[in-house]
């Protein structure tokens, strides 16, 4: 595997692969997984340790006869006999043989402890409850990272937080039923149960009807989230203390989805512990329902739960894109870390006179080699000074109304009685020369362009606050870089605008750069375009896979 690696880069040309498919080969082989399961399998190729011959207590004994005359005689012959006659030396040759010829002991049937059904034996406690008494070392403090349900009047274990106390030393397991807590019993109340063990310190004596369940399979599925989370808010969640706080963009490894309504899951950027986090399907039930509507309690035992059937009506009209944006609920995206590459296509999202053109332009003049835009159409006449495919495309009306209908263009408006768009082969084109194609379109666009044939990064170009834009479009004014007089209600109209978009489409965005100026901004954006070039990155699941 590491001659492999090491050939990677020199695969394009000589076989043809494409750089993608070396993205995911390397990604692959790089994985903790693959390297296990590589060392696994060195492991067993290793050639395995046969005894050279059996009966060697037999061998020993005739050359301690042998040497018995000899010791008297030669002092090294007496040391060889006493080495031989110890009882330690006597005991490795007797494991030795043992191991050497198969013949391990076994406990027969018929022993002691397994008797008649009323003699006292192991059966009389197979045929009752097996109940085991289990003690826990707990620090001052120290969440044991357990939670409990009601389950026919008995409290059962409902979950364990991985990594926890409880996790680490492995003597619970999820479903047993404790009993007694330091000799006392346990009523049905879960609350007060989980309220003296945070109390309690130093051993902590339980015992348990175990449950024997397999323990479950340790997950590897990393999140990202779209939304903010606080347990310590959270009226449903089982235990409060339990909970794992994250914010918008931060990516979470699930750990183990066996409850329904709540996951475990730790954060991968500030690592620590793991705790509960909603499920997608609880938190697509919390967001879509109306709170008025139903009442949250948990009722019967029951640690959390959700009531009530009335749902938010919608009509949702598919040809305004923008209106049925607003309304989509994306809680969790399954994503994958690949290996440092660069990014097929790079777009540049915000509002009207934010800056974006601005950005592009100078970004493509910078480094023409590595970025390059599309030629947008139209169906305008052309001016005297202006070239057919320099600074557009002029196609006739007709002709771009077809190709509209017909998907070909990526994002299309008509402004002045005229038709303008980009068209999708013109994104391809830019592509196929190993170029990022700069694109500086409507949000809208995004559902397009957010799959593994593009790739893209998205950066958000977000407008500064309503004084700060005042003060940046006087400046502009002054300096001669703009001639338009903006009133400061079109600036309003921009900074709402920005935090509309933000609100709407902030879940496909890579990073957000507040435009407080052009000339940082843009060292800004050159400095998270060449982080991509060293740093792995976290994209969809489904450009890997």
């Amino acid at each position: 595997m590491e001659k492999v690696l090491q050939k990677l880069p020199e695969l394009p040309n000589a076989a043809g692969a494409k750089d993608t498919d070396l993205i995911f080969l390397r990604g692959l082989m790089e994985s903790p997984i693959i390297q296990s399961l590589a060392k696994v399998q060195t492991r067993l190729e290793e050639p395995k340790l046969e005894a050279v011959r059996e009966r060697n207590v037999e061998l020993v004994h005739e050359i301690v006869e042998d040497f018995a005359a000899m010791s008297q005689q030669d002092g090294r012959a007496a040391e060889l006999l006493n080495i031989l006659q110890e009882p330690h030396f006597q005991s490795l040759l007797e494991v030795h043989d043992s191991v050497a010829s198969r013949s391990y002991e076994q406990l027969p049937c018929g022993s002691e402890g397994f008797g008649p059904p009323g003699s006292g034996g192991t059966q009389d406690i197979m045929l009752g409850e097996a109940v085991r008494v289990v003690g826990i070392r707990k620090m001052d403090g120290e969440p044991l990272g357990v939670t409990f349900r009601v389950d026919g009047g008995e409290l059962v274990i409902a979950r364990i937080l991985r990594g926890g106390a409880i996790d680490r030393q492995g003597l619970l397991h999820v479903g047993d039923v404790i009993r007694e807590v330091n000799g006392h019993e346990v009523a049905g109340d879960p609350s007060g149960l989980q309220n003296s063990l945070r109390d309690a310190s130093g051993s902590v004596v339980l015992k348990v009807l175990p449950s024997y369940t397999k323990p479950p399979f340790s997950s590897q599925i990393f999140v990202k989230c779209h939304f903010d989370y606080d347990p310590t808010t959270d009226h449903l969640i089982p235990c409060r203390e339990a909970g794992l706080a994250f914010s918008q963009g931060e990516v979470l490894q699930i750990v183990s989805l066996d409850d329904p309504s709540w996951w475990q899951a730790c954060n991968v950027q500030g690592g620590g512990r793991v705790g509960l986090v909603p499920s997608q399907t609880l938190e697509e039930k919390r967001k879509a329902y109306v709170r008025s509507d139903f009442d949250l309690t948990p009722v019967g035992g029951s640690l959390c739960g959700v009531r009530g059937k009335k749902k938010k009506r919608m009509m949702y009209v598919s040809t305004k894109n923008a209106e049925f944006d607003q309304h989509e609920i994306l809680l969790y995206e399954e994503v994958a870390n690949m290996p440092p590459f660069q990014r097929r296509t790079l777009v540049l999202i915000g509002a009207q006179g934010v800056g974006r053109r601005s950005l592009k332009n100078r970004l493509i003049v910078a480094d023409p080699a590595r970025y390059r835009s599309t030629v947008p159409c139209t169906s305008r006449q052309p001016r005297d000074d202006e070239y057919d495919r320099k600074s557009y495309r002029f196609v006739h009306r007709s002709d771009m109304e077809a190709d509209i209908k017909m998907g070909a263009y990526l994002e299309s408006g008509e402004y002045d009685g005229n038709l303008y768009g980009t068209r999708i082969d013109s994104v391809r084109n830019v592509m196929s020369s190993g170029r990022t194609c700069v694109l500086d379109t409507n949000p809208q666009a995004l559902k397009l362009l957010r799959t593994a044939e593009y790739m893209p990064y998205v950066v958000f170009i977000a407008a500064p606050p309503l004084a700060v834009l005042q003060a940046m479009h006087r400046m502009g004014l002054d300096a001669g870089t703009t001639n338009k007089q903006l009133t400061d209600n079109d600036l309003k109209k921009t900074s709402e605008e920005s935090n509309r978009i933000q609100q709407t489409y902030g879940h496909y965005f890579d990073v957000t750069i507040v435009n407080e100026g052009l000339d940082e901004t843009f060292k800004k954006l050159l400095q998270v375009l060449n982080q991509l070039t060293v740093d792995y990155q976290w994209v969809p699941v489904s450009w890997v896979y």
